[in-house]
């Protein structure tokens, strides 16, 4: 149908959130629809779209800060960041960074921003109360996936083209440590307790594991095609990854790092996350335009929603 036009754009471009409301005020999902120019605001207990912004320049990579407040989302096609104030649910700053904006993250503590250039092989660190570049890091080529550890004092980038990942001091702001895992990182998931970290691998179609505080692999599983984004549930004992060319979601038990089943989800899937509960995952599915809604636990899908068209949600579009 409209396959050619959707393949280009991902290769294009290289293919989580509570209001600060009242106590009983639902949970809410940030869905980037890179095609229709615009962020669906997903009520996660209704299950359904609530509000869908206009953002322009196809924006991708979502980042929901740690106290609910914002919302930051990378605009590739314009070089920017669209900040999205959760409350009043619109855009208030669109700061200029590079040309390559793709990947996007938080610090745990919601007061720097860290930005991914696909071209420049960098990634730019922002004061979120000023929106002004601190520092520009070099990284490896075409960096994409971020994680930041719990105790915030790492950054872990996913650089597609070198085959690597790099390791940040976020005191020093510099690259300390890197190393090699499959074909083609993309989307990176740190267990809570810092000490495990998950690649994609998109060319090689397995996941790495890595000892994140050594630097070092532990293993590797094999998934299905074009594996895109992971995410944990069940107390970390499942992670739940993406194929984008399988539409469906490899569940691999993180003890014994084999795969327990997969989940038929829609077209295309990228952006996966966990909600609160720990238990349902979303998946942005690109083809369909969808959200599906996956039960952990039993392995099942449970629910779809209709967010819009080339539904991505790359990062961490649901908050805590």
């Amino acid at each position: 149908m409209r396959r050619s036009r959707l393949n280009s754009l991902a290769a294009l471009f290289g293919a989580t959130s509570l209001l600060p409301m009242a106590a009983t005020a639902a949970p809410f999902a940030y869905i980037s629809n890179q095609l229709a120019d615009t962020v669906a605001i997903v009520d996660m207990q209704a299950a359904k779209v609530v509000e869908t912004l206009s953002v322009e320049g196809k924006p991708a990579g979502v980042a929901a800060s740690p106290d609910g407040r914002k919302v930051y989302v990378s605009t590739p096609e314009s070089g920017a960041v669209a900040v999205i104030d959760a409350q009043s649910r619109q855009v208030i700053a669109h700061p200029k960074v590079s040309n390559g904006a793709l990947g996007v993250a938080t610090d745990e503590t919601g007061k720097r921003l860290f930005v991914a250039d696909w071209y420049q092989n960098i990634v730019t660190v922002l004061d979120t109360d000023s929106l002004q570049v601190i520092k520009t890091i070099t990284v490896g080529e075409s960096p994409s996936g971020m994680a930041v550890s719990p105790n915030n004092r790492w950054l872990y980038v996913a650089n597609r083209l070198s085959d690597s990942v790099s390791k940040i001091d976020l005191e020093r702001l510099a690259v300390v440590a890197t190393v090699k895992v499959g074909a083609h990182p993309f989307g990176l998931v740190l267990d809570s307790e810092g000490r495990r970290l998950y690649t994609a691998n998109v060319e090689s179609d397995d996941v790495t594991v890595i000892d994140a505080l050594q630097m070092k692999e532990i293993g590797a599983v094999k998934v299905h095609a074009r594996p895109y984004a992971g995410t944990l549930a069940q107390n970390d004992t499942r992670l739940l990854v993406t194929n984008q060319d399988d539409d469906s979601v490899s569940v691999i038990d993180t003890e014994t790092l084999k795969e327990l089943d997969k989940i038929e989800v829609g077209g295309k899937p990228e952006g996966i996350g966990t909600l609160a509960d720990d238990r349902h995952v979303y998946v942005a599915n690109w083809f369909d335009g969808t959200v599906s809604v996956l039960d952990a636990k039993t392995l099942r899908a449970v629910d779809t929603i209709k967010t819009g068209e080339g539904s991505r949600a790359f990062g961490r579009f649901i908050g805590k």
